[in-house]
């Protein structure tokens, strides 16, 4: 245990955010960490308590949304070793579950903390944040490059389609454990959703640059702009490599059938982040192009994309901001219905959602509302957006129609799943459990297999499909 009374001793401390009237004017990093004494005393109100929720994912409750950490991170044993001020001994014990944790420390939801027992009396532990601190302290000191040297190296080779968090991770694994890796990525720069999914101010994107650039250095190659099964044949894979993990995420957009979808102005939000990103490249983080300025934009759904592109949308000028979501507002507390160490089903406003507030001058979420068509100009420009009130059963209820200003329209509504042409080709019809597929050769994680999930989730499976393609490649040598 790392301090018996430290959960009494200090209060929760996050890493603050910067000041909305700041932060809104450039695409730098939301939040500014803590100092290296504050992080060790938020480490200290961990209890490590004899049944730790924080490190073990357990899906509770009518939902079945997980709490708990669902990578089995040794939790209670790093956030000891911060308190003590051993850092690469906490980096040590982070870095044997997640092979990218500076990632996770920027955009996991933190299960881990839901599930954390200081939370059911109180407010959990910085998990988070700690991992975050772990994580930056260990690129600093190099430590991270020698964690992922091979002992040794074997002449097997191993292909991964899709460098998303659950390629990446797997690309690690499999490098550390002396397999030859080659990473196969279908646009121009590598990273999936990490790259072109969440904007530069919630993950910098030199934050994955510089992963990639050490997995390089450590001599996995990356490969850009080749979509396997157009640019490279599947027959070109099967015949090169040992083994092939698919790790293409789920990456088929929920689409809006209704009247009027076909007006130029809307867009899926995976597009639009990518454009936003693409310019910070291109401009850098200070310049916030005022391309929508005295545009109306309307966000389609809510979730942490939606609060994404209002975020993405203020900074590049928007006149307003407004968003829909089919579903009510969350209760502000946790119903007896929703116990912990279930995940809370609780409201919350969004980083976005807050910037808008401050902004606008009124909250711009407007819930239990549905899309049923998009009015256009003559030119085929989109203008409105037309919308009904739904009751709880999500039935449209009469006479509630309103119209929607908007120049641009963004669907932010999650993600159907994986695009199926590549299974197809590598005539994959079972994914089974254990990663594996009824072709032997093939193996499947992330997105591609569980379907749209978090960040962490992909990781663990990147991990495991990893774990288990090294298990059967080395099987073969003793045969």
């Amino acid at each position: 245990m790392a301090d018996p009374f430290g959960f009494l001793n200090y209060q929760r401390q996050d890493n603050p955010f910067r000041a909305v009237d700041l932060r809104i004017n450039d695409w730098h990093e939301l939040q500014e960490p803590l100092l290296e004494e504050q992080r060790r005393q938020q480490a200290a109100r961990c209890m490590n308590c004899g049944i730790p929720f924080c490190h073990s994912g357990t899906f509770y409750g009518v939902q079945k949304v997980a709490s708990g950490c669902p990578n089995d991170n040794l939790i209670p044993e790093w956030n000891d070793l911060l308190y003590q001020g051993r850092f690469k001994a906490a980096f040590e014990r982070l870095a044997k579950t997640n092979p990218l944790p500076e990632m996770t420390g920027r955009v996991c939801p933190a299960p881990c903390e839901k599930g954390c027992t200081e939370s059911l009396n109180g407010s959990g532990v910085t998990i988070h944040d700690n991992e975050r601190f772990i994580i930056d302290k260990a690129f600093e000191e190099g430590w991270v490059k020698d964690s992922g040297v091979p002992a040794c190296k074997t002449n097997f080779k191993v292909a991964i389609v899709g460098s998303g968090p659950a390629g990446l991770s797997a690309a690690w694994r499999l490098n550390q454990l002396g397999h030859n890796v080659t990473v196969y990525e279908r646009s121009d720069r590598f990273g999936g959703l990490l790259m072109y999914g969440i904007p530069n101010m919630k993950l910098d994107k030199d934050i994955v640059l510089r992963r990639v650039a050490l997995m390089q250095e450590l001599g996995i190659t990356f490969i850009a702009n080749t979509e396997v099964g157009v640019d490279i044949t599947v027959a070109t894979l099967e015949k090169e490599f040992d083994r092939i993990i698919l790790a293409t995420g789920a990456s088929v957009p929920r689409d809006l059938d209704v009247t009027g979808r076909h007006f130029q102005g809307i867009q899926f939000a995976v597009d639009y982040l990518t454009e936003a990103t693409k310019d910070v490249l291109k401009h850098g983080k200070e310049a916030t192009s005022k391309k929508l300025a005295g545009k109306h934009v309307v966000v389609i759904g809510g979730g942490d994309t939606g609060n994404d592109c209002i975020a993405a949308a203020i900074r590049q000028g928007a006149a307003t901001v407004k968003q829909l979501e089919i579903t009510p507002a969350l209760p502000a507390q946790r119903t007896d219905q929703n116990p912990w160490p279930e995940y809370p089903l609780t409201g919350k406003v969004g980083y976005g959602q807050e910037e808008a507030l401050q902004k606008f001058g009124e909250p711009i979420t407007t819930y239990s509302t549905t899309t049923t068509g998009f009015i256009g100009a003559e030119r085929g420009q989109v203008i409105g957006v037309e919308t009904i009130a739904v009751d709880q059963n999500l039935k449209p209820i009469p006479e509630t129609n309103q119209v929607v200003r908007a120049d641009l329209v963004l669907l932010a509504m999650g993600f159907l799943g994986a695009e199926q042409s590549l299974f197809e080709q590598f005539g994959i019809s079972e994914i089974y459990d254990d990663y594996t597929t009824n072709n032997e050769r093939v193996l499947v994680a992330g997105d591609a297999k569980r379907g749209p999930s978090l960040v962490i989730w992909a990781i663990r499976e990147g991990r495991k499909t990893a774990e288990k393609v090294d298990e059967a490649l080395r099987a073969l040598v003793y045969q």
